[in-house]
């Protein structure tokens, strides 16, 4: 079971995790929702496509951008759509 935690709370836990450079990706169920909030912030990948991010929030404190996925990834990554990567201090477990 991988877990995505910050802050003392687990933000995503799953047993089907994909990984890809070295990222765990989580899917889209496996994600606590309350905790993730839609950022503005997009970045390319040149193999997967136009990411997304997510700002973080638990207890009051924000970690901004801390999560991204690839809601239209291309070809080559398709099996990661809409699954959430962490960096910015979220330890994966």
């Amino acid at each position: 079971m991988a877990k995505a935690i910050w802050n003392g709370m687990v933000l995503a836990e799953s047993e089907s995790v994909q990984i890809v450079e070295g990222n765990v990706y989580f899917p889209p169920d496996a994600l606590k929702r309350e905790y993730f909030h839609e950022s503005d912030t997009h970045s390319t990948c040149p193999w997967k496509g136009l990411a997304s991010y997510y700002h973080i929030e638990v207890n009051g404190e924000v970690n901004n951008d801390a999560a991204w996925y690839y809601p239209e990834p291309k070809d080559a990554a398709r099996y990661i759509k809409d699954h959430v990567a962490f960096w910015k201090g979220v330890k994966v477990e």
